[in-house]
């Protein structure tokens, strides 16, 4: 999924849910190439000092290639008819090659979702999160798991204040995925 507004090209989705929900997941990867392109380089190895967290703390850069593994990991299981993008090496990967495989595993997130919540014609009807997890018929939790597992994942390094109030502008990131309009208006 490109970084910019993406107007004609999300799937063709023939259901307000799943119109809806292929927005929001938009509006969530967004979010991702928001925080990344904004964070300071600095900040994409290293590990919070705070004396309150484990000592096997994730860095910025392990927990974004952790949600694209993730979601190559939902598509694998849920969709496997759906192009399942190359999970990220935390060790090596750069902000760069994240971007990168978070906008395409977005755009596989996007299919898939579009699929089950858009009249996709049957081909996923189960949502797969885990290998050790009973499927769960496809609805709009299937969504909520998706975006509830990437927003545990976030924050850690201070942002300039534009790029965190830029994130809670959801008519402005709608409308960057392609909406007229913005939350809850069917365009």
């Amino acid at each position: 999924m490109p970084t910019h507004r993406t107007k004609g090209r999300q799937p063709k989705v023939h259901t307000q849910l799943g119109r809806t929900a292929v927005r929001i997941f938009g509006a969530n990867e967004r979010m991702n190439q928001v925080l990344i392109q904004h964070l300071e380089p600095a900040a994409w190895r290293a590990k919070p000092s705070t004396a309150k967290l484990p000592s096997n703390t994730r860095s910025i850069a392990a927990i974004f290639t952790h949600m694209h593994n993730s979601r190559c990991k939902w598509v694998r299981l849920t969709a496997p008819h759906l192009p399942v993008p190359t999970q990220l090496n935390r060790a090596h990967c750069t902000p760069q090659q994240a971007r990168a495989g978070l906008a395409e595993s977005a755009a596989s997130c996007v299919m898939m979702l579009a699929e089950a919540l858009g009249d996709g014609g049957g081909r996923v009807d189960k949502f797969l999160r885990d290998g050790w997890a009973r499927p769960w018929p496809v609805g709009v939790e299937m969504l909520c798991y998706m975006l509830s597992h990437e927003a545990h994942h976030r924050g850690g390094f201070p942002l300039p204040i534009k790029v965190t109030s830029g994130l809670w502008n959801w008519e402005k990131l709608w409308m960057e995925c392609g909406s007229d309009r913005g939350p809850g208006y069917d365009s």
